[in-house]
């Protein structure tokens, strides 16, 4: 439950898991399975921070601010920047962000994207499944937010074809172990393990990711797994004061924006930490979807 702050008082917003009538999690119910990996594990005490990019719409379908069916200036000036023609809607960013300072939830950040019109907020660091919730969350609102301003929000990975930066959800990871002394090496090990499962990790990374990950505009290839220091165009990005302090966390830059964190964050520690009875973080979908006839539930007359 979180503080509702658009109704405001004693109002609450409220997200749940879905389940179905006979007692089991529904086949999009990720939250369930990614839980059931994080508290088989909660002695790692792992940290999570998502950094969610998105595309701010006007009403059809053209990214805001940008000319009628044309295009705006070469990439190069939008990025974290500042000034008419520059940025486009940042009211509907502050708006937002005071909307998840409101609700409790962990933003931690904000900033103008390389392609204009695209933004980008942090949520975390948050520990274990309580990422998952707050980000959920943090969309729900921005898509409310936006509604207000006549916005429409995109989570698309590669909302607009050719020389334009597509949009990500890159995934910063830690544990305990990681925070030590000595963590880098714990850090190194855990590329080994991501590099065995890299096919199992992009098939649940986000829908339309390839059309995103060319090796081009600050990503790595789609089917092949890299790791490096300071390198944006690594599959893995391990920060250089990480690198140089020999602790600290790193930065997976394959998930898609569209991505569910339930399975992000249910995955990686599924990877590194060894999977669980009861829980497959690498299916895209658990089992085939129910239709409707099955979700009719028979009730007896009186």
């Amino acid at each position: 439950m979180y503080p509702d702050p658009f109704r405001l008082g004693d109002n609450v917003l409220v997200m749940c898991e879905c389940w179905m009538s006979d007692g089991k999690p529904n086949a999009y119910n990720f939250r369930h399975d990614a839980a059931v990996v994080m508290d088989a594990h909660k002695s790692h005490e792992f940290w999570f921070g998502l950094e969610q990019e998105y595309t701010l719409l006007d009403i059809n379908g053209w990214p805001y601010g940008w000319p009628k069916g044309g295009f705006p200036g070469p990439q190069g000036p939008y990025y974290c920047g500042v000034g008419t023609g520059k940025v486009f809607c940042r009211d509907i960013v502050e708006a937002h962000y005071k909307a998840c300072m409101y609700c409790g939830i962990q933003i931690s950040g904000t900033n103008a994207e390389v392609m204009p019109a695209q933004w980008e907020y942090q949520v975390g660091p948050c520990l274990g499944i309580n990422l998952g919730d707050q980000l959920w969350m943090s969309r729900f609102l921005l898509h409310r937010v936006a509604e207000e301003f006549g916005a429409k929000v995109t989570f698309s990975p590669k909302p607009i074809p050719g020389d334009w930066n597509g949009a990500g959800l890159h995934t910063n990871v830690s544990t305990k172990e990681m925070r030590e002394e000595g963590g880098l090496k714990v850090i190194e090990a855990a590329m080994e393990k991501l590099a065995k499962r890299h096919a199992e990790h992009m098939e649940v990374y986000g829908e339309d990711n390839q059309l995103r990950m060319t090796g081009l505009h600050e990503t790595a290839a789609y089917d092949k797994f890299t790791w490096g220091v300071a390198n944006r165009g690594s599959s893995v990005r391990i920060n250089r004061a990480v690198a140089e302090e020999g602790k600290g966390y790193f930065e997976d830059r394959r998930p898609a924006s569209n991505a569910d964190p339930y399975q992000i964050t249910g995955i990686i520690v599924e990877t590194l930490c060894g999977m669980v009875e009861g829980a497959n973080m690498a299916k895209k979908v658990k089992e085939a979807p129910p239709t409707e006839g099955d979700m009719v539930v028979p009730i007896s007359k009186p």
